[in-house]
Order: C-alpha cells, then sequence, then structure tokens
C-alpha cells in the first residue's frame, strides 16, 4: 500500500513539472493546468485518488461519465420541454405575446420617472408608486385594465381627501384625544368597506377599489399623525398613480387591443357551435341506418365539445363586467346588450347539461329494442330532430359571429324539429296500439332517450328566441337574402279505434308556412277514415 501511494505521489509530481506554467507558456496551456489541477483534486476528494487518467479509464470512472451524461440528457429533455412550453402558449393565442411586449414598455416608461433626474425630483421616492400601480393594474384586456385603473384612481382620490378631512378632525380633540379618534375612523371604515365587499354587485365590479381604499385610508390616516407633509405626499401619490394609469390605458386602448366584449361575443358563438356538433355526432352515432354506421362515425373531439360549454359560466360573466367598461368599439356600442349573452350562455350550459344527461343514458343503459321498432317507429325522427336542431344551432351561432339576424333557414329548420316531435308522438302511440306484443319495460329505455333529445330541441327553440331578442337590440344586420325556404309538406298516419271496436286510419297532410316554429303549423288537413266495408272522405 506505501508503494502505491508513494508511485501516486511520483505520477502527480511528473505531472505537475511537464504542465508547469512558466514565461513560454500561453494562456490555453494555462488554461488546461488549471482544469487538470481542478479534475485531480475532485478525484482525490471523491475517489480517492489525485490520478485523473486512471480514474478514467477504470470502472468507477466510466460510471460518473455515465452518470454526467445522464444529467446532461435530462436537463436538455427540461430545456426542451420548457422552450415547447413557450412556443405552443405563443402559438394558442399570439396576443400573449403581445400583451407582455405592451407590459414592459409601460414599466420602462414610467420608470423614467425615477431615472430621470429632473421628474425625480418632482416626484422623489413617490415616483416608485406609478411603478407599482402598472404592476397591478395592466390586464390582458381593455376593459380589465379600465376597470382596475378607475377604480385605484377614485379610490386614492376619496381615501385620501377622507383621510386628510380625518386627520384634521382628530386634530379638534386635542394631543390626546387625536389618536383615538384616528383609531376608531379606521376601524368604522375599514370595517364597513371590508363588510360592503360581501355584496355581489360590488364584489364583481368594485372590489379592487374597495381594496385599495381600505389601503390608501389607513396610510394617510395612519402615517399623517406622524408627518407634517401629508398633503404633499398625498399630492406626490395621486399623481404617480394617475401617470402610472393613464400609461396603461393609453397603450391598452391604442397597441393592439384586446377587448373582452369581442373575446364574451366569439366564445357564445363557439359555445352553440360545439352544441351543434353534438347533435349532429349523436345523429351519426345513434340514430343512424346499420349500413351506415361505419361511415358516419363523428370525431370524439366535436362529439365531447359541448363538456366545454359547462363551465363556461365563471368565464363568461368576467368577460360581462369587464366588457362595461370598455368604450364603444365597432359594432359594440356604449350600451350594448351584455346582459343578453349572460342569458344565451346560460340557456346554452342548460342544452348542454341535458346533452350531459343524455350522453350518460346513452352510454350506461342498455337499450336493447327490436331492429323492426327502432328503425320504424324512433329511429327517423330522433335522427330528424338532431339533424334539424343540430342546423338551427349552426345558423345561430353564424348569425351571432356575423352579427346578422338569425336567417330564414333557422326558422325552417326548428319547424322541422317540431314536426318530428309530433312525428315521434304520434309513431308512440302507434307502436302502443299495434305492437302489444312488445315488451314495455324494452322500450321504455329508448323512449327516455327520446324524451331528452325533445327536451333538447324544446332548449334549442329558446336560444333561437333569445338570439333573436340580441339581434332585435343590438341592431344585427337585416340578411341578405329575404327569400324564405319552402319546407315540404309532411303527412301523418295515425290508426284509432272507436268505441266499436272498429279499425281507423286518420291521414293528416302538413302545410308548414308560418314564420316561426311556435306558430300553428297545419294549415290545410284532409281527415279519412277506412273502415273494413268501405271508405269515407271528410
Amino acid at each position: 500500500m506505501a508503494g502505491k501511494e508513494i508511485g501516486r505521489r511520483r505520477q502527480g509530481s511528473e505531472v505537475d513539472e511537464t504542465l508547469k506554467v512558466g514565461p513560454e507558456r500561453d494562456e490555453a496551456v494555462d488554461v488546461g493546468v488549471r482544469v487538470l489541477g481542478i479534475a485531480r483534486n475532485w478525484a482525490r476528494y471523491y475517489l480517492g485518488t489525485s490520478n485523473v487518467v486512471g480514474v478514467m479509464g477504470s470502472e468507477s470512472g466510466r460510471e460518473v461519465v455515465v452518470k454526467l451524461k445522464g444529467l446532461v440528457e435530462k436537463w436538455k429533455l427540461k430545456v426542451v420541454s420548457i422552450g415547447s412550453s413557450i412556443k405552443k402558449t405563443a402559438k394558442d393565442d399570439p396576443r400573449r405575446l403581445t400583451h407582455s411586449f405592451k407590459v414592459g414598455v409601460a414599466l420602462t416608461l414610467v420608470s423614467f420617472l425615477y431615472y430621470w433626474r429632473p421628474l425625480y425630483d418632482g416626484f422623489g421616492v413617490a415616483a416608485m408608486w406609478a411603478v407599482l400601480t402598472v404592476v397591478v393594474v395592466f390586464e390582458f384586456t381593455v376593459g380589465g385594465t379600465l376597470s382596475k385603473s378607475l377604480n385605484r384612481g377614485f379610490a386614492t382620490l376619496t381615501a385620501g381627501a377622507l383621510g386628510f378631512v380625518s386627520q384634521h378632525l382628530a386634530t379638534v380633540f386635542g394631543e390626546r384625544g387625536e389618536p383615538f379618534i384616528l383609531a376608531l375612523l379606521v376601524f368604522i371604515l375599514a370595517g364597513g368597506c371590508t363588510f360592503s365587499r360581501f355584496f355581489p354587485k360590488i364584489k364583481a365590479r368594485y372590489d379592487y377599489g374597495v381594496v385599495i381604499f381600505i389601503l390608501t385610508f389607513s396610510l394617510v390616516a395612519v402615517s399623517g399623525y406622524r408627518t407634517d407633509k401629508l398633503l404633499e405626499l398625498a399630492h406626490q401619490r395621486l399623481s404617480t398613480i394617475i401617470i402610472g394609469g393613464a400609461t396603461c390605458i393609453l397603450i391598452s386602448l391604442f397597441v393592439s387591443p384586446v377587448w373582452a366584449g369581442q373575446d364574451l361575443h366569439n366564445l357564445l358563438a363557439s359555445n352553440i357551435l360545439n352544441l351543434a356538433n353534438y347533435l349532429q355526432g349523436l345523429e351519426g352515432e345513434y340514430f343512424q341506418c346499420p349500413a351506415s354506421d361505419q361511415k358516419g362515425k363523428p370525431e370524439k373531439s366535436k362529439h365531447e365539445g359541448y363538456k366545454s360549454v359547462l363551465n363556461s359560466k365563471a368565464t363568461e360573466e368576467s368577460l360581462a363586467n369587464l366588457a362595461r367598461w370598455e368604450p364603444g368599439h365597432g359594432r359594440f356600442g356604449l350600451r350594448h346588450p351584455w346582459k343578453q349573452y349572460l342569458k344565451i350562455g346560460a340557456l346554452a350550459r342548460e342544452c348542454a347539461f341535458k346533452m350531459e344527461a343524455l350522453n350518460a343514458y346513452l352510454i350506461t343503459s342498455e337499450i336493447q329494442v327490436s331492429l323492426e321498432f327502432k328503425r320504424k317507429v324512433v329511429q327517423e325522427s330522433c335522427r330528424k330532430m338532431s339533424c334539424e336542431s343540430s342546423k338551427a344551432l349552426k345558423a345561430l351561432s353564424s348569425s351571432i359571429k356575423t352579427m346578422r339576424e338569425p336567417s330564414y333557414e333557422a326558422q325552417a329548420h326548428l319547424q322541422n324539429a317540431q314536426i318530428a316531435i309530433k312525428d315521434l308522438k304520434i309513431a308512440l302511440q302507434t307502436a302502443s296500439l299495434q305492437h302489444t306484443h312488445t315488451n314495455l319495460l324494452a322500450i321504455l329505455p329508448l323512449a327516455t332517450a327520446a324524451s331528452i333529445l325533445v327536451e333538447i330541441t324544446k332548449t334549442v327553440h329558446k336560444i333561437y328566441e333569445a338570439v333573436s331578442e340580441l339581434s332585435h337590440l343590438a341592431h344585427f344586420k337585416p340578411n341578405v337574402s329575404p327569400e324564405k325556404p319552402h319546407l315540404l309538406h309532411r303527412g301523418i298516419i295515425t290508426p284509432l279505434v272507436d268505441a266499436h271496436h272498429h279499425n281507423h286510419i286518420e291521414i293528416t297532410i302538413l302545410d308548414s308556412n308560418t314564420d316561426s316554429p311556435d306558430k300553428g303549423i297545419i294549415q290545410n288537413t284532409k281527415i279519412q277514415h277506412i273502415t273494413n266495408g268501405g271508405s269515407s272522405c271528410k
């Protein structure tokens, strides 16, 4: 062992002599010597030897190299993952990248209040309030920026004025009574304002302003007790806050503005389109003929698109609140009916919840009915309801997106859906008379699914009425083509049994030329009764 240690020391001394830095060595050799020295010290500390070359050639050295390579690969994968995540975020919505740029520009501009000596002499340390204002009030949308800026400005102004008045009022009670009066005023105003934050309307629109009011009043009332330059400090702080807020508002308005109202408008149109895609997929998956089952399989993403509508309430309400702060822009005026958007959104969620119930029922229930009963009695009516409701929703989505009045095509599709509902009811009545051998318990699951689909169709009709009201309130453009589509004549055959057990068949011809689906759909009716002995017409 002693001989090995002596050999190691000789080898180390030989390396030192070989790589000894002299005046003829250049910087590269100097760096190499230092690196070799660090490696030798590392090997001596961790591996118990200073022979770097021997260590790297040994088995333990190879393990160290493998570990180092694994560590490098791990960090490389992390860097690639972070880069791909950044790229995906920017690609999903390029406005996010623009917003980041705008915030950087705003902070750079207001920081000159601190950097530039003439401005710093005027505002002093209070210039930092402008920087803080930009950080806390610059939001992604114009409405959000305006909301926070105005809330902060008015809250600071009113709280500063009240704090100044409270300070002078407290001095009336003398030096001993002044702190007690100030503490009492802080307690009353802070407690009252905090309680007001629990009111829904104040919570939705003025919550940030109330918080700033409490903060500013407390600072002015408390700090004013120990300073004589209260008015000057309040003036400096209010001025810098106004400068910071104005900078945010101007940049948000004139540099690639993001309008909350436009986002709400597009979100509503997208949600209605998702409902339409579900009904279209439902038609192709459950109510299609067996021969065409493999051709019409819908995409899973479209079939489950309605699920995004279920959780859209918070987003819609937030965007509607922010949209009320925004000035008129484009087709959106100052008094745009944003409440009507919330009404349509609520109806869309109601329809989505019914779709969720129908989807869960179709998945969990084993609907085993004879193919003949399904094809002749239920399939055609349900397919027609799904198809026509889907087309009506697509027309309504297009109407909202283009800001045009609902087309007559949407009315026609809803009328056809109403006719399909009547066909379904009569078909079920017919089945109960003609198919007495059919087990009613076997029919019940399919009838339940059909009834949920009927409720969905009725909700689509409510959405149509709400969109029509929105088009009237928001002054949507009229349709380009005033021509109304003509509906096909439909016929209904109804078996009847009178008191004498004579079989009759009632044939009803439907002629639908009405303007809206909620009006009467039967105009011309011819009824013919056919008995066993002959026929008669009425």
